[in-house]
């Protein structure tokens, strides 16, 4: 029995993800309405630059067992207008003042739409004249600008999150709230169906470590994520240790040391942890970073750093973790997420138990923006009721070899090496456009994948050169102290 024709869609998120949806489902020209939410105030999703200061890290434990992103309290008749909550809920963006892309620009841009040309001085002192990186506020207005053509923002409610998605009957029930100045707005909406993009790299993810929550206490503001980090300057002077072994870690590690902004040497929780495939290790190799293995405990009175192999880090300032986000949907209580991914997805994409569930955006590091425009053309198409999916056993299968092949939970999501595969197999998937009708993907193009990589070989080139440059500028002062002696 064929199911009834899809007529509503609900987007969540207006971010990349979200961005590319509304396009690819407005061009299959089939959809009465199309409705999108985003919790912010405008598109940009992760690369919107905050007004205010982030909030201050509490609840360490909820942080560090991943459950700390718990849904509001729902008034039990709707609509309603409640207070406005105090609970933390996440929203706060990763950026600051001189944030770059560290992934080149190429593979980042969807296929119709190129990268603005924008380059900051910065970025051409580090890479030259034409470095492939762009500054944050290049990316942010790049999303806005994909909403803003074809009166795409009437299509979307800002500063609406949408607190529960459950399936009624054939429908979808939304229960969303808008933020007001002083009271919060509830209300419910029904649709066909709902395509998820809003992203996972919100919830940060802090690891348990004794006397670590009393240390932030102690010193209000002195744990933060990494995503809270907004610039160099208010460390300066201070003793900081950074923990974490992948790209925004040895990012802020770098900044830090390199600037000699903090106190030095910049100490970094590395040693045993596995470096990020793409970008290596170099840039805790700069001289003025200590390489320090896991952290046993912390001591608040003290404000000293224990470490596994007995030695210490005494008169700390600040602690600044970069080790990843839990990735959270609290809006769908029946969708459980299971070792940091979402189970039974086909394609990455479409929800098998439901297929008028689908999700953009819900992979790993890898080519994006430009995935998330496959992914989205798919569900499109799949809602148009143009793209012919497998067998549910089918979905399975491919999700089981998959586990086999790659592994479960991370692993699971990341599409690295097998881009062209992937991207191809959700080519074929979504199909051609029919009689025009349609947002048409090109063949993958292996150019995407080499400007990707080179990309990181242009980071790791600067970090090498860098790191010598602050050696022989050490062993010039060293020099300069003896011939004084």
């Amino acid at each position: 029995m064929s199911r009834p024709p899809i007529k509503r869609v609900a987007v969540i998120g207006a971010g990349p993800a979200g961005a590319i949806a509304i396009d690819a489902l407005a061009q299959e020209k089939t959809f009465d309405i199309i409705r999108v939410f985003e919790r912010r105030e405008e598109a940009g999703g992760c690369w919107i630059g905050d007004k205010t200061r982030p909030s201050t890290l509490s609840n360490f434990a909820a942080l560090a067992k991943r459950t700390a992103d718990t849904p509001l309290l729902i008034p039990p008749k709707l609509p309603a207008q409640t207070p406005k909550p105090d609970q933390p809920r996440f929203t706060e963006s990763s950026v600051y003042p001189y944030l770059e892309t560290n992934v080149d620009h190429l593979p980042m841009a969807f296929s119709q739409e190129p990268m603005p040309t924008n380059k900051t001085n910065r970025s051409i002192a580090l890479h030259g004249p034409e470095t492939p990186f762009r500054h944050w506020t290049v990316m942010q207005q790049y999303i806005k600008s994909l909403v803003e053509r074809n009166s795409y923002e009437d299509l979307i409610s800002y500063n609406t999150t949408v607190e529960l998605v459950e399936k009624v009957g054939t429908e979808w029930k939304l229960v969303l709230r808008k933020e007001g100045k002083e009271k919060d707005y509830w209300w419910s909406e029904y649709f066909d169906a709902v395509v998820v993009a809003s992203g996972h790299y919100w919830v940060p993810y802090i690891p348990a470590i004794d006397g670590l929550e009393e240390f932030e206490k102690g010193r209000t503001g002195s744990v933060i994520h990494s995503k809270h980090f907004r610039g160099r300057e208010y460390f300066k002077n201070r003793r900081v240790v950074v923990v974490g072994a992948s790209v925004s870690a040895a990012d802020i590690a770098y900044d830090l040391a390199h600037s000699k902004t903090a106190d030095l040497p910049v100490h970094t929780i590395t040693i045993g942890h596995a470096a990020n495939g793409y970008f290596g290790d170099g840039a805790f190799e700069h001289p003025r970073i200590q390489q320090h293995p896991s952290i046993k405990s912390v001591c608040p009175k003290t404000r000293t750093v224990h470490l596994v192999d007995g030695k210490s880090i005494p008169n700390v300032d600040s602690i600044i973790f970069g080790t990843g986000y839990t990735w959270t949907m609290p809006f769908l209580p029946n969708v459980e997420i299971r070792n940091n991914r979402v189970p039974e997805l086909y394609q990455h994409v479409v929800y098998q138990q439901e297929p008028t569930l689908l999700f953009v955006g819900a992979v790993g590091a890898g080519l994006t923006f430009k995935i998330f425009e496959w992914q989205a053309v798919l569900a499109a198409r799949v809602l148009a009721g143009r793209a012919k999916l497998p067998t549910v056993q089918e979905m399975k299968e491919w999700e089981e070899n998959r586990i086999k092949a790659s592994g479960d939970g991370v692993k699971f999501t990341m599409v690295f090496p097998d881009f062209e595969e992937y991207f191809e197999d959700v080519r074929k998937l979504a199909g051609e456009p029919e009689n025009g009708v349609g947002r048409k993907l090109p063949k993958f193009q292996r150019e995407w994948f080499r400007a990707f990589m080179d990309g990181h070989e242009l980071r790791k080139d600067m970090w090498r050169r860098l790191n010598k440059e602050a050696r022989d500028e050490e062993e010039r002062e060293k020099g300069a102290i003896k011939a004084r002696l």
